[in-house]
């Protein structure tokens, strides 16, 4: 199995969604307030605000949860936070692309320095991995929506760049400047999108034995669980048996 959501898919099996869910909940809503007071408090003009609106939706955050950290964008209690993107190697030599909004950019950067250190990986200069990722706007359906030729027949005629089709979900890709006009788009079509996000593909994968796969695998879990980390990416691939024995 290879790609951004390896982590996410393992959290599911391991039914821990529960445990997660505050967690969770608090970076939606930090993605939510910045993203508002970055732009407009109104998602039809906002297209990364729109995108914050969904993914918390896909998470079942609750309406009421979403509307207070937008009216928090708007206020003087606001809390400021900084953008930055960290790079490094993983296990294995993977490139690994890690995205926070952090209030202390000192304390974010100490936890993850110290999170790839004791995973045998190190942190790298800004553009140092980059260059292996491609910056796309991802919207992903449900696989019910459609068949795959409707969805593929509607993402060529709505613009998209690249189109994944597969049994449980179909997703489709486009340039990050375009991403609100193709989710709007296809919307009107198949409903709204369980996702619409700004993410970093891999242009190709490292394959990984067991034990660096699981290091690895430990490395992301560590920096997803981090309070100011909003996304983790990196380009490898691990067994299916891996996957099994992590998920038993």
């Amino acid at each position: 199995m290879a790609g951004h959501s390896q982590y996410k898919n393992i959290m599911h099996r391991k039914g821990r969604q529960d445990a997660v869910r505050s967690k969770l909940f608090s970076k939606l809503a930090r993605e939510i307030t910045v993203a508002a007071k970055l732009g407009v408090p109104d998602p039809n003009m906002n297209a990364r605000l729109r995108a914050a609106i969904l993914a918390a939706r896909a998470e079942n955050m609750p309406k009421d949860n979403i509307e207070r950290a937008i009216r928090k964008s708007q206020g003087g209690e606001a809390e400021t936070y900084e953008e930055i993107r960290y790079e490094g190697y993983g296990p294995g030599g993977v490139a690994m692309i890690v995205e926070v909004l952090t209030d202390n950019r000192n304390r974010t950067a100490s936890d993850v320095r110290a999170a790839f250190t004791r995973s045998g990986g190190n942190l790298a200069e800004t553009g140092a991995v980059a260059f292996q990722f491609s910056r796309l706007g991802v919207v992903e359906f449900d696989a019910k929506v459609g068949t795959a030729d409707e969805v593929l027949d509607a993402a060529i005629e709505a613009g998209a760049d690249d189109v994944v089709l597969g049994e449980t979900a179909h997703e489709i890709y486009v340039a990050p400047e375009r991403l609100g006009d193709l989710a709007k788009t296809l919307e009107k079509q198949f409903g709204e999108p369980r996702k619409a996000a700004l993410i970093w593909k891999a242009q190709s994968t490292v394959a990984l034995d067991d034990e660096q796969g699981e290091k690895l695998l430990r490395l992301v879990e560590t920096l997803e669980d981090h309070d100011d980390v909003q996304g983790v990416y990196a380009n490898f691939e691990v067994s299916d048996a891996l996957l099994g024995r992590l998920s038993a």
